[in-house]
């Protein structure tokens, strides 16, 4: 199939739609340059693409990383944007029409492709319109919830699906009551069988949020405001609560197709065939919009193929690419992902729908996992499966699955972790890596074979690592290990500059007692160092002797945050982000905090991490801001080292009815023990006062929950991009031996991690795992407890704050000037004004700069 000529020697692709797929569309056809093919992108939303899979990460992180485009980024590409709604198509003129804030415009196409996504179904039932209503879909939609819930007490969700369970975790991180209504007898009814639905529902239930299953909601009951105030269900019974968030499901956007005559199916969605074609040929539909074979994906997975297909098919009709018949024959509905901290996993056939399947399946109440297994009628073959509270051998299953490999062993061997030198699974090189891009080991290998000889290569050759990045370290192992088989060197070296791994050259400095950077390089190192060293020389240097890291020997060495004491943003400017010790302030502190925002014209945020967080502050400006702010009793909140940054509490014992220890005291003497500890990564811990866990320590490094007996101890969890649950260290332990733990577990990881190594990653590729780990800090099996206290009380010893150094080295505040040879300030930075606080014009913004972390 073919396309008639374009009038103009440039043809011009119109992409309705700047989600993920809309995105990642344009991706694929920015293989040929802007002079080749003109692409026009229409966003409806106020923002470009981004990440809508961690939506949910906005509601702890105040500064979110999520855009996958930017306005300056798709200009550098020459990739247009119109900003506002598509309102109608005209196939015969091949144009779209586009409503903005402000004017009508209309846009020409040659090729048109439909990216338009979908929205959320709410239910037709009688109150649905409500004032304390809610969808949960778009960064707006996680805004108006979260303005919510500031004055709300509870809220439930309606729909039990993925998403619904997403939605619950972010009302429980709101602080409010969290129910979660399911019209199904079970959760999660489209991946999960009932007992895999009941296993969930126990572990979601022992987290403190309420499950109503086999609930049909009838009404949404407000009071005489208009406000939410309850639940009625079919079946007589009522659930109060403040707000509700409606999660049952999608439906594919095909108004605009429907309006200009395109074929849709009968339950919505713009049929496409193999292509990606609609029944227009000049038209095409990718994502949630598409209808393939009488099904519309939901999952971004579909989505991404399908935009890959389209964009393969686009460019060989224009003329511009390879001529290949790329077709979409549908996708694998396979998923892994955590809701509310519970690893789930579903992969081929999970409910057995083959006819005369077989089933095995293991249910541990104990550990609260369940797994099942689907296996072809003879038994020899695995159709599929589910998985609930482990999914750590999901990869291989699935892999096993899609690969039709017989099974070399009895299935229930599957349904448990192999003993060590056991492996209960087939040929190593056919596994499945990165599950985005289908990139199995055999392929890597051969790119490897090839010449690959860096991460970074393996991703151009092969496409792994380039979607949800989950897999990249997987990528880093398997290369040294396929180097190693081949012969060749290799090594841990920190750069081309040590012979050295970090945790060697960490031992050599503390052991050796170097105290500078040229010492370091004289003794270990050649050449000049680079911006891997340096960095990485200045953080065990500060690990080991606590001094001021913009000393004139080590000022050169830092990275761009701690160069000044401060992150900078995407304009240029930096925030400021004073301790607040567990949390708790005083009412003068945060009269004084308010004081220098208004002084100085600061934007003033809460941080997930229980501080007040000062943006858009000047360089020049830095010195008198912390001033300011040490003259009201203030510090340092080192959010711009990797270092620890908060220890976050709730209310504990001394408020809260549920509280069974003093949560905040802890945390506070916590916080102001570990201040200014330089580590391989940033540190970020919690201390919860009952098993409610409102202060979320299990997605800490460290992290302590109450107990009637004392205190347990987690670690190794983490946020961002792949979150991690701690895992239980000790329990019950008193507050004397709690501290001793942690900070032997503290100075154990910045001596032994990895680079840049959070201690999750840390933990996970400790040989010898957990129990490794408590022997070493627990047993002391390595004899170094000792040593390890020593470092701990030496560093505690000998801490000072930062900024209150460097206000009394009158030379070093030279490095705030704005111009190195002027006293003038920036004057290019513009602003506009939003709900009342300053934030940068975006029109107007620098080119974002690479940054190590963000603001907390």
């Amino acid at each position: 199939m073919t396309h008639p000529t374009p009038q103009f020697s440039c043809p011009r692709v119109v992409i309705v739609g700047n989600g993920m797929v809309g995105h990642r569309l344009v991706e694929n056809l920015r293989v040929v340059g802007p002079d080749a093919l003109s692409i026009t992108v229409i966003s409806e939303e106020t923002r470009l693409a981004y990440d809508r899979v961690r939506l949910s990460a906005c509601v702890d992180d105040d500064a979110p990383d999520l855009a996958l485009a930017t306005p300056n980024s798709y200009q550098a590409q020459g990739v247009k944007v119109a900003w506002g709604r598509a309102i109608a198509v005209d196939r015969a003129a091949k144009t779209v029409t586009v409503t903005g804030k402000t004017e009508t415009q209309t846009l020409a196409y040659d090729v048109l492709v439909l990216a338009t996504g979908s929205f959320p179904f709410v239910p037709p039932i009688l109150g649905n319109d409500a004032a304390g209503c809610f969808v949960y879909r778009t960064l707006d939609d996680l805004a108006a919830l979260r303005d919510a819930a500031r004055t709300a007490r509870s809220g439930a969700v309606i729909g039990g699906g993925l998403l619904g369970l997403e939605a619950a975790g972010v009302l429980r991180k709101l602080g409010l009551e969290t129910h979660v209504v399911e019209f199904a007898p079970h959760l999660m009814p489209a991946q999960l069988d009932a007992e895999g639905g009941a296993q969930l529902k126990r572990i979601i239930v022992d987290l403190g949020i309420g499950v109503h299953v086999s609930k049909a909601t009838r009404e949404v009951v407000t009071d005489a405001s208009g406000r939410v105030t309850a639940l009625t269900f079919a079946d007589g019974s009522r659930l109060e609560t403040d707000l509700v968030v409606f999660s049952a499901g999608i439906r594919p956007r095909d108004d605009l197709a429907r309006a200009c005559g395109l074929s849709v199916g009968e339950r919505g969605g713009i049929q496409i065939d193999d292509r990606c074609v609609t029944s227009d040929p000049a038209i095409y539909a990718v994502g949630e919009c598409a209808l393939h074979g009488g099904r519309v994906y939901g999952l971004v997975a579909p989505g991404y193929a399908m935009a890959k297909v389209a964009a393969a098919n686009l460019l060989a009709d224009l003329g511009l690419g390879e001529v290949t018949e790329a077709k979409f024959l549908g996708a694998d509905l396979s998923t892994k992902l955590k809701l509310l901290g519970v690893e789930v996993g579903s992969f081929g056939d999970a409910q057995g729908q083959t006819p005369n399947a077989r089933s095995i399946s293991l249910s541990d109440n104990v550990r609260g996992t369940y797994a099942k297994l689907v296996l072809s009628p003879d038994g020899t073959y695995l159709l599929g499966g589910l998985l609930v509270g482990d999914t750590s051998r999901y990869d291989d299953l699935l892999d096993l699955t899609r690969s039709g490999t017989p099974l070399s062993v009895a299935p229930e061997m599957l349904l448990v972790p192999p003993r060590p030198g056991h492996d209960t699974l087939p040929d190593r090189t056919s596994a499945l890596v990165c599950s985005c891009e289908n990139v199995r080991t055999k392929t890597l290998i051969a790119a490897i074979e090839d010449g690959c000889r860096d991460v970074a290569g393996l991703k151009k050759c092969t496409g792994a690592g380039t979607g949800c990045g989950g897999c990249v370290p997987s990528l880093h192992s398997l290369l040294q290990k396929e180097l190693r088989r081949f012969g060749e060197t290799v090594t841990n070296r920190l750069c081309e500059h040590f012979p050295h791994s970090r945790q060697e050259l960490f031992n050599l400095i503390r052991v050796k007692g170097h105290r500078t950077w040229d010492e370091v390089l004289r003794a270990h190192g050649t050449g000049l160092g680079c911006e891997i060293c340096k960095p990485a020389v200045a953080s065990i240097l500060a690990s080991v002797h606590n001094e001021y890291i913009l000393k004139a020997e080590h000022a050169l060495l830092q990275d761009t945050n701690d160069a000044f004491l401060a992150n900078i943003q995407k304009n240029g400017t930096y925030s400021v982000v004073p301790r607040v010790p567990g949390g708790e302030i005083t009412a003068d502190g945060l009269l004084a905090i308010g004081a220098v925002a208004k002084k100085y014209g600061l934007y003033c945020k809460i941080t997930g991490g229980q501080r007040i967080d000062l943006l858009g502050a000047q360089r020049d400006d830095l010195p008198a801001i912390w001033s300011d702010l040490i003259a009201a009793g203030f510090e340092s909140g080192h959010a711009y080292g990797k270092s620890l940054r908060t220890v976050k509490s709730c209310v504990g014992q001394a408020w809260c009815r549920y509280g069974v220890q003093d949560s905040t005291s802890l945390a506070v003497k916590l916080e102001l023990r570990y201040r200014g500890l330089r580590s391989p990564h940033k540190l970020k811990s919690g201390v919860s006062g009952c098993t409610r866990e409102c202060a979320e320590a299990r997605s800490k490094d460290f992290g302590v929950i109450a107990t009637e007996k004392g205190w347990n101890l987690y670690v190794g969890g983490n946020g961002g991009v792949t979150p991690k649950h701690a895992v239980l260290l000790a329990a019950d332990l008193d507050e004397e031996t709690l501290i001793r733990t942690i900070d032997r577990f503290l100075m154990f990881y910045i001596r032994t991690a990895d680079r840049l190594q959070r201690t999750s990653t840390w933990l996970e590729n400790l040989e010898g795992g957990l129990d490794y780990l408590r022997g070493v800090i627990i047993d002391d099996t390595l004899g170094i407890c000792a040593d390890l206290d020593a470092a701990m009380a030496q560093h505690v010893a000998s801490y000072f704050d930062e900024w209150a150094a460097a206000l009394a080295d009158p030379q070093g505040l030279a490095r705030f000037r704005t111009f190195i040879n002027s006293d003038t300030r920036d004057n290019t930075i513009q602003w506009v004004h939003e709900r009342g606080q300053i934030r940068p014009a975006f029109e107007h913004a620098l080119t974002p700069l690479p940054l190590a972390g963000g603001n907390d």
